[in-house]
């Protein structure tokens, strides 16, 4: 927080003429065509999301979304407006400032700490992967966002949106209630208009979730076709990145830069959707969709704004299957706990090992460094889960590969790929998740029910799209299917944000 502090008021005060109208809420289409028009530069887009958070994340509500700003930031804006002027476009990113989750790697001065005193020092030699791609098709990398500390897997009590190093971040629309997580800054940031897009991480429903209590699209991909380098790891089995913005159109064109074969991520693979040509106004027309019912049913109030949407679906020429149930579903909760526990081990050890600087090197490190700085980095949540992992063994152990084995067999072909086989279903629904609950640092999260599970452990695509309010909290609909099914998502995504425009952003 304190890079933040003395950051900002040294970048508001880098000033120029400007007569640019910025618009809350724009998006790239728009941001782009006031370029053209000369009517905006990337530097008057810098600093006007700057002002932003200066005034709803510092001061006033204090939403603490954002935690660190890239001092190179202006620097960046200003050598693409000059690039612009010489060449046009630098690409479909050009100019569009971006935050990050903060678990990673970037080589402009930004510590990656995911949200621990241990890793506050951490400052990465190289730029993640995706950074790098972010960067060729011309955007900006404005700051780092909070998140759960070690994307919600340190304790089993946690509260979300909580770290050591941070602090508490809060829900925009109702700063007593939580923002979910584990990418909780990230969902928050484009909710409150400190940023045109966001970047967050998953496992299992911390893009989703946060997105859809926030009021915004979340998008998390086929698990690989994002590359994880330099994100710090969970679980190499079920880890992404994914896209957190205002609008699908939004979500899709991130997605685009995004997606690329690394060869330094053994798990990346190609995908060659065109995700941009998806893009249809009447996508949903003739598709068929099923509802998960036993994904529903923990909220009333919920459970009618989904049916609303239902007969949304169904109007814009979906054909709607009910009672297209996952029968497995909570089989796969035991295996996959324990397919985490032994993934984080062994990837974390990875990751730590080539850190920079004093930061501990290993799972076993970190639990000591906590232990010595237990008053500052565990006043409310122990470590329980980081525990259980450190008793973990090998990759080769048999325990761990009978679990990966059924954690899978259970999501894919007993799961989602089973009910859209027998259905003959081009996706499924649900609601993502319940609305926001009041934070509590003393039992954690009060989790109802959640849509996520099934397509983070079986690596599917998931998009959340807000479907709605409750009591004026924000509410998503899920739409997930099968492998490497984004352009069926995207269509069915788009043609249902379109037709119904639920978004409205938060009064700060």
């Amino acid at each position: 927080m304190y890079l933040k502090r003395i950051i900002i008021p040294i970048l508001l005060a880098y000033s120029f003429s400007s007569n640019a109208k910025i618009d809350d809420d724009m998006n790239i289409t728009q941001i782009h065509q006031k370029m053209q028009q000369k009517k905006l530069t990337s530097q008057e887009l810098v600093l006007f999301y700057l002002n932003r958070i200066s005034k709803y994340d510092d001061n006033g509500i204090k939403l603490n979304a954002v935690v660190q700003i890239n001092e190179k930031a202006l620097l960046q804006a200003k050598d693409l407006d000059d690039y612009y002027i010489k060449h046009g476009k630098k690409g479909p990113l050009h100019g569009i400032p971006i935050l990050l989750k903060d678990n990673i790697d970037t080589a402009d001065g930004m510590a990656n700490t995911a949200g621990s005193y241990a890793l506050a020092n951490n400052y990465p030699s190289k730029n993640a992967f995706l950074v790098e791609k972010l960067i060729e098709d011309g955007a900006i990398i404005l700051g780092k966002t909070n998140l759960s500390e070690w994307a919600n897997f340190r304790s089993t009590s946690a509260s979300s949106g909580w770290s050591g190093l941070y602090g508490q971040s809060k829900n925009p629309y109702d700063p007593t209630t939580n923002p979910c997580g584990s990418s909780s800054g990230s969902g928050i940031a484009i909710a409150a208009n400190f940023a045109t897009l966001a970047i967050g991480t998953e496992t299992d429903g911390s893009v989703t979730c946060p997105s859809a209590v926030n009021g915004v699209v979340g998008f998390k991909p086929t698990i690989g076709t994002i590359s994880r380098q330099g994100i710090i790891p969970i679980s190499h089995s079920q880890d992404t990145a994914g896209t957190m913005t205002r609008s699908v159109t939004d979500a899709v064109i991130m997605l685009n830069t995004l997606v690329a074969k690394d060869e330094s991520d053994t798990g990346s693979i190609a995908s060659n959707i065109d995700y941009l040509s998806h893009l249809k106004i009447k996508g949903l027309k003739g598709k068929r969709i099923g509802i998960a019912r036993n994904l529903m049913g923990y909220h009333k109030k919920l459970d009618r704004i989904f049916e609303r949407a239902v007969a949304d679906l169904s109007a814009q020429g979906a054909i709607i299957i009910d009672n297209a149930n996952i029968e497995t579903y909570g089989q796969w909760n035991g295996p996959e706990f324990e397919v985490l526990l032994y993934e984080f081990k062994h990837g974390l050890n990875a990751y730590l090992k080539k850190t920079q600087g004093d930061s501990p090197k290993s799972l076993e490190a970190l639990i000591a460094y906590n232990l010595e700085h237990k008053t500052k980095e565990m006043p409310y949540f122990e470590q329980e889960l980081f525990e259980m992992a450190q008793a973990k063994g090998e990759l080769t152990d048999k325990q761990y590969l009978d679990a990966l084995t059924n954690s899978k067999l259970l999501t894919q072909e007993k799961g989602i790929d089973l009910v859209l086989n027998k259905h003959n279903l081009d996706l499924i629904i649900a609601p993502t998740s319940q609305p926001a609950w009041k934070t509590d640092w003393i039992t954690g999260d009060h989790f109802l029910g959640s849509a996520a599970s099934a397509a983070a452990v079986s690596g599917y695509p998931h998009i959340t799209v807000p479907m709605g309010y409750v009591h004026g909290l924000p509410v998503g609909i899920s739409m997930f299917g099968a492998k490497l099914s984004e352009g069926t998502l995207i269509e069915a995504a788009y043609g249902f944000e379109q037709a119904t425009l639920h978004r409205q952003p938060p009064k700060l």
